[in-house]
């Protein structure tokens, strides 16, 4: 299955906001859960959101909690990463990720090579 990956990143300035898309597989979106993370130059990859497969609700980390918002469009096969009021620590190449559900553990998997978010003035 073909699976396309994360577009919509960008240069902005503190305070702006950016959208970025994630498309996946019919498959992915319906069975397993999705989560966007990143990774900044020189630091480990850190996850940011988990949209359960199950009921569809989205947990957020305090990282980007009230700053950012999931939405996931099945009928687009696309989850969107909504960022707003974004700061020069949010700079990193994002990614989207699927795993078996949220809160548990198991291996997270990702397609797509990321794309770059760049906070600047």
């Amino acid at each position: 299955q073909v699976q396309l990956g994360e577009s919509g990143g960008g240069l902005v300035q503190p305070g702006g906001s950016l959208r970025l898309s994630c498309a996946a597989s019919r498959d992915t979106l319906e069975n397993y859960a999705i989560g966007w993370f990143r990774q900044a130059p020189g630091k480990a990859r850190e996850p940011l959101s988990c949209t359960s497969k199950s009921d569809g609700t989205t947990t957020y980390f305090d990282s980007v909690k009230g700053r950012f918002t999931v939405i996931k469009n099945n009928a687009e096969n696309t989850v969107y990463l909504q960022m707003n009021n974004l700061r020069f620590e949010d700079t990193a190449v994002y990614y989207c990720g699927r795993t078996h559900e949220c809160g548990v553990p198991g291996p997270i998997e990702y397609w797509g090579q990321g794309t770059q978010v760049t906070v600047s003035s």
